[in-house]
């Protein structure tokens, strides 16, 4: 969908012409029966008691149980993961009821290995949501990158992405190793998730620590800007995903949720009501159809969801034609200057220019300085004649920056130069979570 000003992001009545042309088969019809087959289990497993005098544990999880799942996609696939963990936990043998862990009967003998059967089948699913998380996590990293410069700027972006996934690791590794909870790292997770989604509409709509960078990679498109500032709103094209794929992601949600009150129930009465055989049946039924319909959504979304446009290709519209560039003549025996004025320390101050061809001296003096408050002048890259150069720093110190290209040395010629450069900041880490920081005061 294409402009005479070049490219314009889907709408959500485009999109959902384009879903036409996917319709989602619908989910097995047993995956709403034996959900609800297990629920009425797991009641009749808490009665006698009252709902106030179940264990906590035991409340909450019959609480979410009821609950509607949560309204965005992404939501439900870490609900997913978090559930599926619970579950391979309780399928532990060390979390299993005393005299099942003893298997001193042949019932109990065969109980288990059904159990340890289920839980392999669990490992599975999760390696499947996991690596469909990965792959559209980088689908639409990777579709913003297609459309900035392919230059320095974009490896920057990348590095800065690469720095803040891996301090959002050690900030879940923090938490586990202080002895956080499944529940606490998923909501830690999911945190996270939320400050990737704070991140992207900062570049978006140009706030932020990516103030600087937006108005510096002006060869950006705008209407790139404006997809990735949309997005995620609540009503902005994504809404049509929701819409026509997440119904049958919402029923596998309630279904895993319920499979884990089984267990959870099961468990805590097991020494008072002994799982029947045809209860036990239900549970392997209920776990087979629910892996198998979870992988078969999981690949048919995710080849919709790679596919799915969001605006015309950067070749078609020319997306790179304006790409920042300034131009300017130093004469001879003149010099050229920026000046840049760093706040934070590990911003990158980044360059890219070149001398346009002429038929007698192509080169020109460059070299960068930082001057402090005094005015001392410290050099930063040495002074060297170039045709062209690209490169990049790292500042360890805050303050202004000089870069000054030089033609002072020639007497008779001017030079045209073709530059781009800036400050880029680096990219704010959200503060540790009070979840991780709660849990970590615990110990």
């Amino acid at each position: 969908m294409a402009s005479t000003n070049g490219l314009v992001p889907i709408t959500r009545a485009f999109l959902s012409s384009y879903y036409d042309n996917y319709p989602f088969p619908p989910l097995s019809p047993d995956v709403s029966r034996l959900t609800d087959h297990l629920y009425n289990i797991s009641k009749l497993l808490h009665q006698p008691q009252s709902s106030s005098s179940l264990p906590q544990g035991e409340r909450l999880l019959m609480q979410e149980a009821e609950s509607e799942p949560p309204h965005k996609m992404d939501e439900n696939m870490w609900k997913n993961r978090e559930q599926i963990e619970e579950i391979m936990l309780l399928l532990q043998t060390s979390h299993w009821p005393k005299s099942l862990q003893q298997q001193s009967t042949p019932q109990h003998v065969e109980l288990a290995r059904l159990l340890s059967q289920l839980r392999d089948k669990f490992e599975g699913a999760l390696k499947v949501v996991e690596s469909f998380q990965a792959k559209n996590s980088n689908n639409i990293f990777n579709t913003v990158m297609t459309y900035m410069p392919q230059d320095f700027r974009g490896t920057l972006i990348r590095q800065q992405r690469e720095r803040s996934e891996r301090n959002k690791q050690a900030e879940v590794d923090a938490l586990v190793n202080s002895g956080g909870s499944i529940r606490d790292r998923y909501a830690l997770l999911w945190k996270q998730q939320m400050d990737r989604r704070r991140t992207l509409s900062q570049l978006g709509s140009a706030t932020g620590v990516y103030k600087t960078l937006v108005k510096y990679l002006v060869g950006v498109p705008q209407v790139l800007l404006d997809f990735i500032r949309q997005i995620n709103d609540d009503h902005g094209p994504m809404e049509e995903q929701r819409q026509r794929y997440g119904p049958p992601l919402y029923a596998l949600t309630k279904m895993v949720l319920t499979i884990r009150l089984f267990l959870s129930s099961s468990w805590w009465r097991f020494e008072d009501i002994k799982m029947q055989k045809d209860q036990i049946s239900v549970l392997e039924e209920a776990v087979q159809v629910y892996v198998s319909e979870l992988e078969r959504f999981l690949n048919f979304i995710g080849e919709v969801f790679a596919n799915s446009p969001f605006f015309v290709t950067a070749e078609e519209a020319g997306a790179f034609k304006n790409n920042g560039y300034s131009e300017t003549t130093v004469a001879a025996g003149k010099t050229h200057e920026v000046s840049l004025n760093v706040e934070m320390v590990n911003s990158y101050i980044a360059w890219d220019f070149s001398i346009l061809q002429g038929k007698i001296s192509t080169d020109i003096g460059f070299c960068v300085e930082h001057i402090d408050t005094s005015g001392n002048k410290t050099l930063i890259l040495p002074y060297r004649r170039y045709e062209s150069d690209q490169g990049n720093f790292c500042t360890v110190m805050a303050g202004h920056y000089r870069l000054l290209w030089d033609n002072s040395y020639s007497t008779f010629f001017k030079k045209a130069l073709r530059y781009k450069v800036d400050c880029i900041p680096p990219v704010v880490e959200p503060e540790p979570s009070s979840t991780a920081t709660a849990t970590a005061e615990a110990e």
